[in-house]
């Protein structure tokens, strides 16, 4: 295989890491718990900031040429743990101004509202992010202590970002499988049926919150850390929309379905098309990305609701008198012929 096609395959991988871990953690939020979180790019950008800002060093140093508040040079992987405890805390805030005393679709108003004003703060505030420039030259972990070529680095990278990949399918799967999944699972499903057995349904979806907005910050980190750049134009809130139609496609509630999702969407149709030679009208691919975007976001809510690879259905074994084992549906089925 040639250089060029090496360094593709690298990008691609990475960039695939990277969806992985965000579609994980939106999952977590709308699959599992049915939250509509429409400020989601917003914690993956406050998680590609501030890895950026703990390893460009102060902006006095780099020549002037970009400016930004703070900014340090901390060894790795301490940027992307600080990425996860940011975009954590920020999801904690978000909650508390909108879940708290908002109802679920004007909450999701208000998250839309607040990634509009965030995008607009960092464009025009030149002093704080450096403005629609944004940041770049962010240094790549370990790059400088490695001594590979570029090649080497970048599929070491790819290695990198598998393993933050597998710490968090087991993150989303201890929970998906623990009684607090069913926990956020029966929340989803009727809020009040799950109130009223004594769930405290505010704190299992402020946890729903925490750690899909933590693996959030993380994919943002390890992008910007690959990359060596972020900017307000591309975490514009358009592209929280490509995260939920992986989810929707896929199979909300799927750990597998999403990422099947994520492949098909964040993969397939928005990087591969990337490098499709240019035809039409200038900045016809981009906009046909969107239309077929939204096409299979309708297609899949009309005729698939449940996705690709839709959610599991689990059945619960309850010990029978006797010491044998039931499931939930059999005795269902037993009072059922006991009544009639």
């Amino acid at each position: 295989m040639s250089s060029a096609a090496q360094f593709y395959l690298t990008n691609i991988l990475v960039f695939f890491g990277v969806d992985l871990i965000a579609v994980w953690g939106l999952n977590l939020q709308f699959g599992v718990t049915g939250i509509v979180n429409f400020a989601f790019i917003v914690l993956q950008a406050a998680g590609a900031y501030t890895a950026a800002l703990l390893t460009l060093g102060p902006s006095s140093g780099n020549g002037g040429f970009q400016h930004y508040f703070g900014g340090t040079s901390l060894p790795f992987p301490l940027p992307l743990i600080a990425a996860g405890l940011v975009g954590a805390v920020l999801s904690a805030l978000l909650a508390l101004l909108t879940r708290r005393r908002l109802r679920g679709d004007y909450a999701a108003m208000v998250q839309l509202v607040v990634s509009l004003i965030a995008t607009t703060v960092a464009q025009n505030q030149s002093g704080f992010l450096n403005g629609s420039a944004g940041l770049a030259l962010v240094p790549a972990p370990l790059q400088s202590i490695m001594n590979l070529t570029p090649l080497g680095y970048a599929w070491f990278y790819v290695g990198l970002t598998a393993a933050v990949c597998l710490i968090a399918l087991v993150v989303v799967r201890a929970i998906g499988q623990s009684p607090l999944g069913r926990a956020m699972r029966a929340s989803r499903d009727n809020e009040e049926t799950a109130a009223s057995i004594g769930l405290d349904v505010s704190r299992i979806r402020m946890t729903a919150y925490v750690v899909g907005g933590a693996l959030a910050g993380i994919s943002g980190a390890l992008l910007v850390q690959y990359i060596g750049t972020w900017a307000p134009g591309a975490w514009l809130y358009p592209e929280t929309f490509v995260y939920f139609a992986a989810v929707i496609v896929g199979g909300r509630g799927n750990v597998l379905g999403v990422a099947i999702g994520s492949l098909l969407i964040n993969i397939a149709i928005v990087e591969v098309t990337r490098y499709i030679p240019q035809f039409g009208p200038a900045g016809f691919i981009d906009a046909m990305q969107w239309v077929v975007i939204g096409l299979l976001i309708m297609a899949f809510l009309w005729l698939r609701p449940r996705g690709i690879v839709p959610e599991r259905a689990r059945r619960y074994h309850l010990a029978g008198p006797a010491g044998a084992s039931r499931t939930v549906s059999q005795q269902a089925t037993d009072r059922e012929s006991q009544t009639s």
